[in-house]
């Protein structure tokens, strides 16, 4: 995922819960599991090391359904319940680190604003085909994938809520965007070459809590940017709130493709009265040429499909997650509040980060 900060939340679960690693005894150097007597799955974990992957392994190394966990990045984490394997997700060499687990999450993805596009796209793809071959290979019964619910697209006449069944209609304008439809390809194409192996993808809302996009960006700037005759939608999916859902997944509560987020959504009216911050309203032609423009020439790290997302609505339902028993924490109205916490101070312009005289 998209770089969130390592700090942000993952320190937060361990200090608030139990510390487990006094449980786990050592042999030739390799750490054992906890408690072999708990059923539950041993899950591994890409990514592990920082943002949502650490706060991730955090919470399943403290839960009691789970048997164990395996943490794979290339450096090592501060969860020391965890068996850590340091190493780049697109080594083949994953299988053998990959034996005896039960369930992969992967979320091993670079989506930063400032990765170049070419280079991004190659270790994303050929990451999650490295990872899906290699659980496969390791007997490994289910992979769940961490994508977004902007691979439905941000489109006029899109329903709201959109159900999780909805087709995909995004196109690949956005940053990222393609290489998230791309892994949702390669997670369908799965399970038919390897049969046995279960792919669940799991498909976040605007995504906030010690992360950097184009759409946490948009909060940054002096004016809410509005294009005339568009109807904004907004609904947050806080990072708390995904890991549960990701913790869902792992434990084999729930499969399938499931979105999540908060419930229900901010009409752009009422963002804009909760944030304080005016709206500046320009002709689609206008706005969509002029961020086109500036990033061609190099001036923005986000491309103009970007701003589709702010412009048309991509509300979705979280209906299957409900099914299952899993509820958000988070509000909309609380996640954008610590959004605005997070981004104050801070002055963008078409996503670029400038100082407060330039914005």
């Amino acid at each position: 995922m998209s770089s969130p900060d390592p700090q942000v939340h993952a320190a937060q679960d361990a200090r608030s819960r139990p510390d487990r690693s006094d449980r786990s005894d050592r042999e030739d150097g390799v750490r054992q599991p906890r408690n072999p007597a708990v059923r539950g799955p041993v899950v591994a974990v890409t990514g592990a090391a920082a943002g949502i992957g650490a706060a991730l392994v955090a919470r399943l190394a403290a839960s009691d359904e789970v048997k164990q966990v395996i943490a794979i990045d290339e450096r090592r984490g501060e969860t020391a319940a965890a068996q850590w394997h340091v190493l780049d997700v697109r080594d083949p060499a994953i299988a053998d680190k990959l034996r005896g687990a039960d369930v992969v999450v992967h979320l091993a993805l670079d989506l930063d604003l400032e990765t170049d596009p070419a280079a991004r796209t190659a270790y994303n793809v050929r990451g999650t085909q490295t990872v899906l071959t290699a659980a496969a290979a390791a007997g490994v019964r289910r992979v769940v994938l961490c994508t977004s619910a902007m691979v439905y697209g941000a489109l006029p006449d899109n329903d709201i809520p959109l159900s999780e069944d909805s087709e995909l209609r995004a196109t690949a304008e956005a940053t990222g965007v393609g290489d998230l439809l791309e892994i949702e390809r390669l997670g369908r194409r799965a399970p038919r070459a390897h049969p046995g192996l279960n792919v669940t993808v799991v498909r976040p809302a605007v995504l906030v809590g010690g992360t950097d996009t184009a759409l946490t960006r948009y909060f940054e700037s002096p004016r809410l940017l509005v294009v005339a005759g568009s109807r904004p939608t907004w609904q947050f999916c806080h990072v708390e709130d995904l890991v549960s859902a990701l913790e869902y997944a792992a434990l084999e509560k729930v499969d399938g493709e499931l979105a999540v987020g908060c419930e229900g959504w901010l009409e752009q009216e009422e963002v804009e009265e909760l944030s304080g911050i005016r709206r500046m309203e320009l002709p689609s032609a206008v706005a969509l040429g002029a961020a086109a423009r500036l990033h061609r020439i190099g001036l923005t790290p986000s491309p103009a499909g970007d701003l589709a997302y702010t412009m048309h609505p991509w509300v979705v339902s979280v209906s299957r997650l409900h099914a299952a028993g899993w509820r958000p924490r988070w509000t909309n109205e609380e996640v954008l509040a610590e959004l605005l916490q997070e981004v104050a101070g801070r002055h963008t312009v078409a996503g670029r980060r400038l100082g407060r005289k330039d914005a």
